[in-house]
């Protein structure tokens, strides 16, 4: 790569770097985000269950694309260790320092006080012996005579008294600690109302203005990367443990990216409640959300919410329902017609899976199979509006040795197994009514897949793996194809940075 192209792609890292530190570090800061990580997550995830997605900070960089623009110029979309920026900012590394001498005043101030209360109980303890040597005293000063006898006796008490020495030369030296931690703590409130006065000098509604337009027009220029075709999935991060062994979750496929819900349905047979929750946050502490009754139970655990309604198979019925969430009605119900049902032709699980419907970047899909086709895997794809099938695709599959099915722009992709030891090994294209068997590694860390769907939106395959809802980065294969100086598309045996390049530009991305 040219030293343009690698001049880009630095500016293009610190500009990431800034936009993670802004849109994360900040907010929290300033207490404008409340929100905690999603579990097992890097320090400082947002809300938006693309940056759960994020590498950790043990991971380094990661490219996910790149664009060459006319020039030739190479662009990196990067995504930053969360906790880089972070460790990098001046006033967090002062606020570090100034946090480590709080922490360093408090342990002084604990041990001063240990100190206090042991020295103090050994004052009391040597009040009885000062008392007795007080009253000895008076007695020798009224009998002169009786001198020696207690004088003696005076001298074994004072003995006694010897070891108060030293409590008191501890007492000496703490109240000149105690003005040293006085003086520190005073130096302390100094900095860190210099520190607020610096913080206060930033219009934080204004920066917040700008992170969030800053996220709309990365968000836009991702969206404008297009299609590839399937290369890696990244090992499973476990988001959540609840529910049985069987069920789906999911987030809106194409809503705008402000909206966080996340929806979650339990069990795949006679179901009826779906939870819809306010955040990815909320939807990790089990916290803050509504409850749906849909007027018909559902089959199977092949959902989708598609533009702020939920499309679901109808129990014992090879009938779609919409379900739409404002509204909280049924607005449409139509019959897949040929498609079985009833664990007819389901994947290799079962579960009344027969009608998988699912979403990509072209729209709305269903995945079933019939009689007719004798078994074999179809893809429909579906006019939302209608749930008419717009046209159909025999991919010649067995439907009933499929473990789970996604689709990702265009392309189902079929696990051959729902158990360990699962990997992508089918590929269906519909854009040339092809198909070839691929290698892709899965990792299935519980052992029991029951929903596997791919979110266009957010780029990635969401999970319900035996109680455990799970999230799992993809990796798309992009090609360059050349113009003006020549050049062409790149080979399988390219480097791996330029199997991720892609002829799109993206333009106006900045503060």
């Amino acid at each position: 790569m040219s030293v343009p192209m690698l001049k880009i792609g630095a500016v293009l890292s610190t500009m990431a770097m800034v936009t993670n530190w802004m849109s994360q570090t900040l907010p929290s800061l300033v207490g404008l985000n409340e929100t905690t990580a999603v579990v097992g997550s890097p320090p400082g995830t947002s809300e938006r269950i693309i940056s759960a997605l994020y590498p950790g900070p043990d991971e380094g960089w990661q490219v996910y694309t790149s664009t060459a623009d006319s020039e030739g110029k190479c662009v990196c979309t990067v995504v930053a260790p969360a906790q880089t920026p972070c460790s990098r900012d001046p006033r967090n590394r002062q606020l570090r320092h100034l946090t480590e001498r709080v922490q360093n005043v408090t342990q002084s101030m604990e041990l001063l006080d240990l100190r206090t209360t042991r020295d103090l109980q050994h004052v009391r303890d040597s009040e009885p012996l000062l008392r007795g040597v007080e009253g000895r005293v008076r007695t020798a000063h009224a009998n002169p005579r009786s001198l020696s006898a207690k004088g003696f006796q005076l001298k074994r008490s004072v003995s006694q008294l010897l070891p108060l020495l030293p409590v008191l030369q501890q007492f000496r030296g703490d109240a000149a600690l105690l003005l040293e931690l006085k003086e520190e703590v005073r130096n302390l409130s100094a900095a860190l109302e210099a520190i607020q006065e610096e913080l206060g000098a930033y219009d934080y509604e204004e920066l917040q203005h700008r992170v969030i337009s800053l996220q709309t027009r990365l968000q836009s220029c991702m969206n404008k990367l297009g299609c590839g075709r399937l290369t890696g999935i990244s090992n499973p991060m476990t988001v959540r443990a609840s529910g049985s062994r069987f069920g789906s979750w999911m987030m809106d496929a194409i809503i705008p990216s402000s909206d966080n819900r996340v929806w979650s349905m339990d069990g795949y047979f006679k179901g009826r409640r779906v939870l819809e929750y306010r955040t990815m946050g909320d939807f990790i502490k089990g916290q803050n959300f509504v409850v749906h009754v849909l007027p018909y139970p559902w089959a199977g655990t092949g959902h989708v919410v598609y533009n702020g309604s939920l499309y679901y198979n109808k129990h014992q019925s090879n009938v779609l329902v919409q379900y739409h969430f404002r509204q909280r009605r049924v607005l449409l119900q139509r019959s897949l017609a040929e498609a079985g049902y009833n664990n007819t032709f389901p994947y290799s699980w079962g579960g009344w899976s027969d009608i998988d419907l699912m979403a990509d970047e072209t729209g709305l899909w269903a995945a079933h199979s019939s009689l007719a086709r004798g078994g074999s895997l179809a893809l429909s794809r579906l006019n939302p509006g209608t749930l008419e099938v717009v046209r159909s695709w025999d991919t010649g599959f067995p439907k009933r040795s499929a473990g789970e099915a996604f689709l990702i722009c265009g392309t189902l992709y079929v696990t051959n197994s729902h158990l360990a030891g699962a990997k992508v090994h089918f590929a269906y294209h519909t854009s040339t009514a092809s198909y070839e068997y691929a290698d892709v590694a899965f990792h299935n860390q519980y052992a029991h897949l029951s929903m596997l769907d791919y979110n266009p939106r957010e780029r990635a395959l969401y999970a319900w793996n035996n109680g455990h809802q799970v999230l799992y980065n993809v990796t798309l294969f992009h090609v360059v194809h050349g113009g003006g100086g020549g050049g062409g598309a790149f080979s399988p045996s390219s480097s791996w940075l330029q199997q991720h390049l892609q002829a799109v530009q993206c333009d106006g991305v900045g503060m």
